[in-house]
């Protein structure tokens, strides 16, 4: 546990602190009269005294009351820590002990930057005689659950959980319920990954200058790393353009351009619709364009092709409706507290979309990400990729902002594994074929994200079912705030 103190009540404070500390008792369990019971076995034992001896090493400053232990069982004396820099291991370790790290903290910003300076989030507390003030940090803290002026307060109307690696699930509540519930979402074909081939394609038709598509990261259209491209053939076999082959490096860079878009997670609801109607309405200013590409990639007729960029911008308007009315809910617990179920987004969010409608399935997939505030590296569809870097022409003038949408062509399989593998890629998405769905589900077990595949199928992307609440709910962390009140 992590104790973060204002500066100017440290020592007063942690005085507090030691007096509490000196009345403990440990003991059995059994006993109500216990504070402090034993831990669960030898090994735990071991481990939290090598963790407070690294510590002590570390600079921290440890303090052990003059309390009596029982002569047997797994007993470690309540430590509190004082000096502890953010990078000390009992800063950053869980120690599951009676262990205590106290920090100071100058000014809020700083409190928060603290706070979240971890691996973890499953609780938080925050007190203050100010509810303003402790309404205006609760939001800012990566954790599940923030109790305000209060501490492990549960009830089975409200959810429980955690952020990063406390792990994503929920109990209790009404997300606690959609845990246990599957949405009966329209399966689209099964997926076959694209042939690894550098064969040339025929020469275009006609005379043609050659192009090559860039990548676009933090708003802007930049070269792959590697300098490589790969050729795009038409429906007829023939060239229909290059574009850059992504890398590590590249996925690297468009993960950090994500994570530096502060704009697009902090702007209002309402502003995120807003941009999200302009891009709709740009793109249906190209709709014939994009048509005519489609009809040139996958040979639909110009009907088809237009049918599914038709539908493309009725995705974008839905959920740019949608960016403002998914929100949150207030639970009404047996207790003198309300609990505040807000969504917030996931963070940045990888996606991999397949060959099937592969304008329509690359927008199904950002347009709700970005309603809800996150971040969106994609990897467009490998076979068809031209389609998403015309589209990266509308974004520029659409009012996005630079790094909530960032385009990385080249091999799905490749770049999926890539992303999985990403400790600040916070979501997955993943459309591609089953071999490369269950290896980024293998890779990602690692740092914990979420990811979410279709299992070597695709989505019926055409359906109205495939659409709405249940990628919403995808898009979104379900944080509770516990607010009480009364005197």
């Amino acid at each position: 546990s992590r104790l973060l103190v204002q500066e100017g009540i440290t020592e007063a404070f942690i005085a507090k602190v030691k007096t509490r500390m000196s009345r403990l008792r440990v003991g059995s369990p059994l006993d109500k009269n216990t504070d402090i019971g034993p831990l669960v076995d030898l090994t735990q034992l071991d481990r939290v005294k090598g963790l407070v001896a690294e510590g002590a090493k570390q600079g921290a400053v440890c303090w052990q009351p003059d309390v009596a232990l029982p002569s047997s069982g797994y007993y470690h004396l309540p430590t509190l820590a004082t000096g502890v820099s953010p990078a000390n291991i009992l800063a950053q370790e869980e120690v599951f002990g009676p262990v205590l790290a106290t920090m100071t903290f100058r000014n809020t910003e700083e409190a928060v930057e603290l706070a979240n300076n971890t691996r973890y989030g499953l609780a938080a507390s925050v007190w203050s005689e100010n509810v303003n003030l402790a309404l205006h940090v609760a939001p800012q803290l990566k954790a599940g659950v923030v109790w305000v002026n209060g501490t492990n307060m549960f009830d089975a109307a409200c959810g429980f959980g955690g952020y990063r690696e406390s792990g994503f699930g929920r109990e209790g509540g009404r997300e606690g319920m959609l845990e246990y519930l599957s949405a009966k979402l329209p399966l689209g074909p099964v997926v076959k990954r694209a042939p690894a081939t550098t064969k040339p394609v025929e020469p275009a038709e006609g005379v043609a200058i050659d192009r090559t598509a860039k990548l676009f990261i933090g708003g802007k259209q930049v070269r792959p790393d590697g300098n490589y491209s790969l050729a795009v053939a038409s429906a007829k076999g023939r060239l229909a353009g290059e574009v850059g082959l992504g890398s590590r490096k590249d996925i690297r860079d468009a993960v950090a351009a994500a994570r530096a878009c502060k704009g697009w997670p902090e702007a209002t609801a309402y502003n995120r619709s807003q941009v999200l109607y302009y891009l709709a309405e740009n793109l249906s200013g190209r709709a014939d364009e994009f048509a005519a590409r489609l009809t040139e990639l996958t040979g639909a007729t110009a009907k088809a092709a237009r049918d599914e960029v038709d539908q493309s911008i009725e995705r974008l308007f839905l959920y740019a409706g949608l960016a403002d009315k998914f929100e949150g809910r207030v639970h009404q617990p047996p207790a003198r507290a309300v609990t505040l179920a807000l969504h917030e987004p996931v963070g940045v969010v990888g996606i991999v979309a397949s060959d099937n409608a592969p304008l329509l399935g690359l927008i199904s997939l950002v347009a709700p990400a970005l309603a809800m505030g996150n971040t969106v590296v994609a990897v467009p569809s490998e076979k068809y990729p031209l389609l998403a870097t015309d589209l990266y022409q509308v974004i520029e003038y659409s009012d996005v902002p630079a790094g909530a949408i960032n385009i990385v062509t080249g091999r799905s399989a490749e770049l999926a594994g890539v992303l999985a593998r990403h400790d600040d890629v916070d979501g997955l998405w993943v459309f591609a074929d089953a071999e490369t769905c269950a290896r980024a589900e293998a890779d990602s077990v690692g740092n914990l994200k979420r990811v979410w595949t279709g299992n070597g199928r695709s989505l019926d992307w055409t359906s109205v079912e495939a659409a709405g609440d249940a990628l919403l709910r995808r898009a979104v962390e379900v944080k509770n705030v516990w607010v009480p009140y009364g005197d």
